[in-house]
């Protein structure tokens, strides 16, 4: 059973539910029941959707927000460790040094000018970045260290390709949007229940009120945006940025 059927059976019964004991309670009041005694419930419905939509934004919006810092996490940790890999290679042959440190530039102009676009564009990082990195990873593994100075240097290189290694994927898995499309059916059809709700209290067309509904709703609506814009942490708006890797190697642009 999919989740859409689930959810559409749970809101569906849920709805049953409270107008069956609605239209059971209407049939069995007694003659001196005097409704007028109780709060609006109006006002107090709007009020309680107003109050669990807020705090169901504001989950989404840490949510998100939350993402697009843990994209950044990646994208310094990976930058960070190649930077380390091509400074630790000072120890090793000048061929090899420098066979590694191109490997290293390689993959790291990959990213900046071609991964990065594919990223914002596809969500996805490109078959070309990951070759690059797995030759840069086969140059460093394959080399046979001849000196006790070179053997010291080696573990540490094996482990800052593992750390970029690591940081890559979770950069990739990142570049997808992380809002499940259940969870913008929620926020959706919230936003609309909620704006729906102002209508529903008989608002005068007074300018006050008027100005007051519509700063309402642009406020939802700014939210809804703000929560998309940070949803793809390497695509919209205020993105991830590849500065980390333009840092640590100037001359990536080319």
């Amino acid at each position: 059973m999919s989740e859409w059927l689930v959810l559409a059976l749970a809101m569906a019964a849920s709805c049953c539910v409270v107008l069956a004991v609605a239209v059971v309670r209407h049939h069995t009041a007694t003659e001196d029941d005097d409704p007028s005694e109780t709060p609006d419930v109006i006002e107090y419905m709007t009020m309680m959707i107003g109050v669990v939509y807020a705090i169901v934004l504001g989950l989404a919006i840490a949510g998100v927000w939350e993402a697009r810092g843990v994209a950044e996490d990646h994208v310094r940790t990976e930058a960070y460790a190649l930077h380390e890999v091509s400074e630790r290679v000072r120890v090793y042959p000048p061929d090899i040094r420098e066979q590694i440190r191109d490997d290293v530039n390689a993959y790291v102009g990959h990213v900046v000018t071609t991964e990065w676009k594919a990223m914002a564009d596809e969500g996805r990082v490109t078959d070309r970045g990951t070759r690059l990195f797995e030759r840069m990873r086969h140059d460093v593994t394959d080399y046979e260290p001849k000196t006790d100075f070179e053997a010291q240097a080696y573990q540490p290189l094996l482990d800052q390709i593992t750390a970029a290694d690591e940081a890559r994927r979770a950069r990739a898995e990142a570049s997808e949007p992380t809002m499940p499309g259940v969870v913008w059916f929620g926020l959706i059809t919230g936003a609309v229940v909620t704006v729906g709700m102002v209508f529903a209290l008989q608002i005068r067309r007074t300018l006050r009120e008027l100005i007051l509904a519509g700063l309402f709703s642009a406020l939802i609506g700014f939210l809804l945006f703000l929560i998309w814009d940070f949803d793809a942490p390497y695509g919209r708006g205020i993105t991830a940025s590849p500065e980390p890797f333009l840092s640590l190697f100037p001359n990536a642009r080319g």
